[in-house]
C-alpha cells in the first residue's frame, strides 16, 4: 500500500467504554481496517458503518487521536483504568510504520500513569519497547501476540499481510527483558487447519521457550461477515476438507464433541508445559511489582 492509499478521518473521542469492566472497560483504536487482512477477522463487518471500501484494503487513520487521547486521559473524571490498545484493528499494522502514532500514545500513558494491554501481529512493536519498559516500571502493562500456526506457508494464506510466526515470537522473547508481562494468543484455532496435535503442541513449547506469563487458546468462531468471507475462502483453499470443516463448525452434536475434544487436547497441553490459561496472576504480580519500583524509587530520592 502507498502512503497515499491511506485515508484520512476524524474521531469525536479515541476510548470507547466495553460493557464490561475486566479485564478491562476501554477500548483504543487508531485506525479502520487492518492491512493484515486475516481471513478469521471477526471486525471485517465494521467498514459497512463508512459504506464504502474493504477491511483489508482500505485504511482509515483517525488524525485527531492522539489529541482526543489526551483530552480523555487529562479529565478529572478519569481514573487510570486499563485500556486496551487495538481492540478491533492491529495498532502495529503497516500504516503505523507512516504516520507514528504509537508513541505518542506512550507517551500519554507515561504522563498519565495509564496501564494498557496491546496485542499485535507485527513485531514494530519493537520500535517502542524503551517507552512501553518505561510505562511498565510504573504501571501495568502487557503485550501479546496471536500465533495461530507455526507454519509460515499456511500463515501467509490466511494471515496474508503479518509478518512470520517466528518474528512475532522472538518479539515476545524480547520483552521478557522488560518488566511488562507477555502473553502468546493461540486463537482461532481453525478445525482441520490449525487444530493438529503437532501444531498446537508446537505453538504450547514456543510459548514456553519465551517464557510467556499465559497463553491463550480457543475455538474458531464465525458469524456475520466473517463467516461467509471464510467459508467461501476454505472452500477455495480446500474443497476436500471443506465438508468436513463445516460440519464441526455447524452446531450439533459432532461440532459439540469436537469442542470438548478440543479443550481438552488444550487443557493437556498447558499441563504437559506448565503454561497458565489467564493473565489475572501476571497482572497482579505486575501491579504489585510496579508499587514496589515506585516505592523503591521515593526512598531512594
Amino acid at each position: 500500500m502507498q502512503n497515499d492509499d491511506f485515508r484520512k478521518i476524524r474521531c469525536e473521542k479515541a476510548l470507547h467504554k466495553l460493557p464490561r469492566r475486566f479485564p478491562y472497560r476501554w477500548d483504543l483504536n487508531l485506525y479502520r481496517g487492518c492491512a493484515h487482512g486475516c481471513v478469521y477477522c471477526y471486525a471485517q463487518y465494521s467498514h459497512a458503518f463508512l459504506g464504502n471500501g474493504t477491511f483489508a484494503r482500505d485504511i482509515y487513520v483517525k488524525t485527531n487521536v492522539i489529541e482526543k487521547l489526551e483530552q480523555q486521559l487529562c479529565s478529572r473524571s478519569w481514573t487510570r483504568e486499563i485500556i486496551n490498545i487495538g481492540g478491533v484493528t492491529d495498532s502495529y499494522q503497516p500504516a503505523e510504520e507512516r504516520f507514528r502514532l504509537m508513541p505518542d500514545v506512550w507517551r500519554l500513558l507515561i504522563r498519565t500513569e495509564t496501564p494498557a494491554v496491546v496485542s499485535t501481529k507485527s513485531d514494530l512493536i519493537l520500535r517502542d519497547i524503551d517507552l512501553i519498559e518505561e510505562l511498565s516500571r510504573i504501571t501495568y502493562v502487557n503485550v501479546a501476540s496471536t500465533v495461530t500456526t507455526l507454519d509460515a506457508g499456511l500463515q501467509k494464506r490466511i494471515e496474508p499481510g503479518t509478518v512470520s510466526p517466528e518474528r512475532r515470537l522472538r518479539m515476545l522473547k524480547a520483552f521478557r527483558k522488560t518488566n511488562a508481562s507477555t502473553g502468546l494468543h493461540v486463537m482461532p484455532v481453525i478445525p482441520e487447519l490449525t487444530d493438529s496435535l503437532d501444531n498446537l503442541d508446537g505453538l504450547f513449547r514456543r510459548g514456553k521457550d519465551c517464557d510467556v506469563d499465559y497463553l491463550l487458546a480457543g475455538m474458531l468462531y464465525l458469524r456475520g461477515t466473517t463467516r461467509e468471507l471464510f467459508l467461501e475462502w476454505f472452500l477455495n483453499e480446500d474443497a476436500q476438507r471443506f465438508e468436513r470443516f463445516s460440519a464441526l463448525c455447524r452446531p450439533g452434536r459432532r461440532h459439540s464433541q469436537y469442542r470438548e475434544m478440543l479443550y481438552q487436547r488444550i487443557q493437556h497441553l498447558r499441563m504437559v508445559h506448565d503454561l497458565r490459561g489467564d493473565y489475572s496472576k501476571a497482572m497482579e504480580t505486575r501491579f504489585k511489582q510496579t508499587q514496589d519500583c515506585q516505592l523503591e524509587w521515593f526512598m531512594d530520592v
